[in-house]
């Protein structure tokens, strides 16, 4: 299978509005000249800053290729749903993507795979890629934590099919273990999860991506290529500098894949 590479990154809660904007007009400014993005065009960048600065981060990186999306939508269309964004308005401002069923979603506002479905659905309605997290509890063998991904991804495939909808789909594989964890998982575990759920979801009627999240940082991209499309990137990537870094990191791996393929 083909890898094209893909990197997002989630601001979370930790920016206020002038910092989220700060962040943006720097990491603009790098998307905008990295010579990552002009070797390879085909690389997706995506970010989730905070709903209220949706709009001022969409015009931080108007005409680069950093697309911006939502960290949340709700699960239903818009009407009397009091604090919550719906898919449209996110579509009609000019969002790509939207984070669904992060683990702190899961855990803390108790979302569940009806909850999720219904939230992809509306995403896909609305032409936004969802960004679907999943991810073992706690830590498990290779087997049975790639035996896990395979079900939560199953539950949400299975759910397009049987409402004949279509589209492409990221899971990022996150082992809610190793989120915020001083140290990610092993390459070696990573490597194989994220192959395994890779090869279960090969098909050529969609685009189903795995990337990894949970503690990812400098060098983890080059111990886990290509056995992954890309990473999802939390707290590190919140310094320019380490995008900066990330950037570097992708470009110099895929020039060396290049240069090997071409041999």
């Amino acid at each position: 299978m083909s890898v094209k590479l893909t990197l997002g990154v989630s601001l979370k809660m930790y920016f206020g509005f002038q910092q989220t904007l700060d962040w943006s007009r720097q990491v603009a400014d790098i998307v905008r000249h990295h010579p990552l993005l002009r070797q390879h065009p085909d690389t997706t960048l995506f970010t989730f800053p905070s709903a209220p600065a949706i709009d001022a981060t969409l015009r931080a990186f108007d005409g680069t290729a950093m697309q911006v999306g939502a960290q949340n939508i709700a699960p239903a269309g818009p009407g009397a749903w009091t604090g919550e964004t719906s898919a449209a308005m996110i579509a009609e401002m000019g969002g790509k993507f939207v984070e669904i069923g992060h683990a702190e979603r899961r855990r803390h506002f108790h979302e569940d795979d009806a909850v999720i479905c219904r939230k992809v659905q509306l995403a896909l309605e609305e032409g936004l890629t969802p960004v679907i997290c999943i991810g073992e509890p706690e830590q498990m063998t290779i087997q049975s934590a790639t035996a896990f991904a395979i079900r939560e991804a199953d539950n949400i495939v299975n759910f397009l099919h049987q409402h004949a909808l279509t589209g492409d789909l990221i899971f990022a594989w996150e082992p809610q273990w190793a989120i915020g964890a001083p140290q990610p998982a092993s390459a070696d575990y990573i490597q194989a999860v994220c192959a395994g759920l890779r090869a279960h979801l090969a098909s050529p009627a969609g685009d189903h991506r795995v990337i990894y999240g949970g503690s990812a940082g400098p060098g983890l991209l080059t111990q886990l290529w290509p056995h992954v499309d890309g990473l999802f990137l939390g707290r590190f990537a919140h310094q320019p500098a380490a995008m900066q870094a990330i950037l570097d990191e992708a470009h110099t791996l895929l020039t060396h894949a290049d240069l090997k393929e071409n041999a």
